[in-house]
């Protein structure tokens, strides 16, 4: 998915952090993501008070959204580098389509997984078979050692799920509760989807050398005993043994867990970017514009723009933020 702000900021990001309170609370802004009735999306990462947790560095939470009232998902061709974006549905389906020539569906349950390295565009548009569209995009950092390999995808359904005591899992990536994803990482990460019954309680073991994150889709509900309302993300430094989640509705209740070792590399993120330095950022930027080979060429959209513009850059450059 493409950040389509208009004037995105630049983020200079330290890695790592030694945050060592108790959960702290995200929340999300608002954001529009384009379409032709610009759909709207509540956006938790990156922000001020944190730009990452583990290798995590952006997360988009969207819908349940009526189709024919938002114009679905409609996003052009679009570049990336050194990062992987990660699309995860609850409802309706998106064709993704790349400049390697893959064209793939998501579907809720399933993974789509997109290593951009030194560089790659692609398109994601709602299909006609979508009424309802429901899901959350995020994004992984690279490390520096990996950010400049060559682009690959992979598409992952099937993937490990069971019932724990009044809730189930659904483990994306990582290991959980005794399942392991099958799906590579570059950096040790956890994702995870858990759906909890009406009030239902569920300690979690979790690695104690990671930070964690629990983004609500339905909700609310308590982490650690901090009430996390729909769309915030609830954070848990390195040092917790378990992640403690309860219910607090007569409803079922869904959240993302995402968890990682700690990033200690510091990045710059702007628009579609993930680099090192902001001569990195501007030369991405002008290879963008000038349709050069680096980030290749997706066949098959059919949309208008048939690509979307890198937007204008930052007046200024920022310094690296300060751990939290």
């Amino acid at each position: 998915m493409s950040n389509l702000e208009a004037a995105p900021a630049e983020l200079a990001c330290r890695g790592g952090g030694p945050y060592t309170g108790g959960v702290e609370v995200l929340t999300a802004r608002d954001v529009p993501l384009g379409g032709p009735r610009a759909m709207p999306v509540r956006r938790t990462l990156p922000q001020r008070q944190r730009s990452l947790i583990g290798a995590w560095c952006f997360a988009d939470h969207y819908g349940p959204d009526d189709v024919a009232a938002t114009g679905g998902m409609v996003v052009a061709p679009h570049p990336h580098t050194g990062l992987q974006t990660v699309s995860w549905l609850f409802a309706g389906e998106i064709e993704h389509r790349d400049s390697l020539g893959t064209r793939a569906l998501v579907r809720p349950g399933e993974l789509n997984l997109m290593t951009s390295g030194h560089g790659i565009a692609h398109s994601e548009v709602s299909t006609d078979a979508t009424t309802v569209l429901h899901g959350v995009q995020l994004w992984v950092a690279l490390p520096d050692s990996d950010r400049h390999s060559a682009p690959a995808f992979g598409h992952y359904a099937g993937l490990p799920a069971a019932d724990l005591d009044g809730a189930t899992a659904r483990v994306f990536l990582g290991k959980l509760a005794g399942l392991e994803s099958p799906v590579p990482t570059y950096t040790p990460l956890l994702g995870a989807e858990i759906v909890l019954a009406a009030h239902a309680r569920l300690s979690l073991p979790v690695e104690p050398s990671h930070e964690h994150g629990v983004l609500v889709d339905a909700g609310p509900v308590s982490l650690s005993g901090t009430r996390l309302e729909r769309s915030e993300l609830g954070y848990l430094p390195p040092g917790s043994v378990t992640a403690e989640l309860a219910n607090l509705t007569g409803d079922p209740a869904r959240v993302l867990l995402l968890g990682g070792a700690p990033f200690t590399e510091d990045i710059v993120m702007w628009w579609n970017f993930v680099g090192r330095s902001h001569e990195e950022i501007v030369a991405f930027r002008e290879t963008w514009e000038a349709e050069l080979d680096q980030f290749g060429r997706v066949e098959g959209y059919q949309g208008t723009p048939r690509r979307i513009p890198a937007p204008p850059l930052p007046n200024a450059r920022l310094k690296p933020r300060s751990r939290p």
